[in-house]
């Protein structure tokens, strides 16, 4: 039977990665299973009665709740979410500020999609004046926290964004407003709807998990391999001799 010697700098490099590989494809399986619960969750909620924005505030655990609004948004305060893409063309979602008559409080409630094929137009969009009801749903993203970039072009409305923080809005306006994003279900004042209920599904971390986890087993068969493979001779076990003439 061949001799088992690896040598040192492979094992230690087998010892350094292989850990890390296992936990990749767990942490990928974890996504899944969070992913797998989220749909679930999305799926159950979908079908229930909205809350009202006083029911809502009352609620611990808000994601995908559909709620029904009465009031009117803010036109002066827009925000147009950037690097949105639909059938592979570039666009933004459109966010306003609406004030909820019943409850007094300020939602930031996502509108849809807009094309934006040319940068040098600016995106139109026209808001609605009179008072309106309308249902929506929460969007609680996961994994992430919104962050609220600065303006570029200062104080200047509509912002452009690639991510928003309500609250933090809500802070910049001094105003009292719900922490989290709602999205519009179909109405007259709601543009292209068709969001993705997760960016990634579960099959996609599935096959995530599945490429790390055949990575740490092609390490271990390449260092069991070349292991029992290693042609190099101990140097103090033969000695080479030199043939001369005297």
């Amino acid at each position: 039977m061949r001799p088992f010697r690896p040598g040192w700098v492979p094992t230690l490099v087998v010892l350094a990665l292989l850990p890390v590989l296992i936990a990749l494809g767990c942490w990928q399986l974890s996504r899944a299973d969070e992913k797998r619960a989220l749909l679930a969750t999305y799926a159950e909620r979908s079908v229930d009665a909205p809350l009202s924005t006083a029911q809502l505030q009352q609620s611990d655990d808000a994601a995908f709740r559909r709620v029904h609004l009465y009031g009117r948004f803010d036109a002066e305060h827009s925000l147009l979410l950037d690097n949105r893409m639909r059938d592979g063309q570039a666009g933004v979602e459109l966010l306003q500020p609406f004030h909820d008559q019943p409850s007094g409080l300020w939602l930031l409630v996502n509108r849809g999609w807009l094309p934006w094929p040319d940068r040098r137009v600016p995106v139109t969009f026209d808001t609605p004046v009179q008072a309106m009801a309308m249902d929506a749903s929460v969007y609680v993203a996961p994994g992430s926290t919104f962050q609220l970039h600065p303006d570029p072009v200062g104080g200047q409305w509509p912002h452009l964004l690639t991510a928003v923080n309500p609250a933090q809005l809500w802070q910049q306006l001094d105003r009292e407003g719900f922490g989290h994003e709602l999205r519009l279900q179909p109405c007259p004042a709601a543009y292209r709807l068709d969001w993705p209920v997760v960016a990634m599904g579960p099959e996609k971390h599935l096959g995530y998990a599945v490429q790390w986890f055949a990575l740490a087993v092609a390490l271990v068969l390449l260092y069991l391999y070349f292991g029992w493979h290693n042609k190099k001779e101990n140097p103090h076990g033969r000695r080479h001799h030199s043939t001369g003439s005297a």
